[in-house]
């Protein structure tokens, strides 16, 4: 299952949903829906969210086993 740690990096840059969407170019539910993990990003999304945090994709989604 992908998991991710956007809520974490999130509250770390004090950055809202809607704050996060805007500066990527998603509706705050998509972010929404990614944090907990109904949706799946795009590559290039998943790419974008981690340039906003400055850190590496593979820190912000990663595979866990069920």
């Amino acid at each position: 299952m992908l998991r991710t740690t956007m809520k974490e990096n999130r509250a770390r840059l004090n950055l809202k949903q809607e704050e996060l969407a805007n500066l990527v170019g998603v509706r705050r539910e998509t972010i929404g829906n990614l944090e907990k993990g109904r949706y799946n990003p795009s590559l290039k999304l998943a790419m974008d969210i981690a340039k906003v945090f400055g850190r590496p994709v593979e820190e912000i989604f990663f595979f866990e086993e069920d």
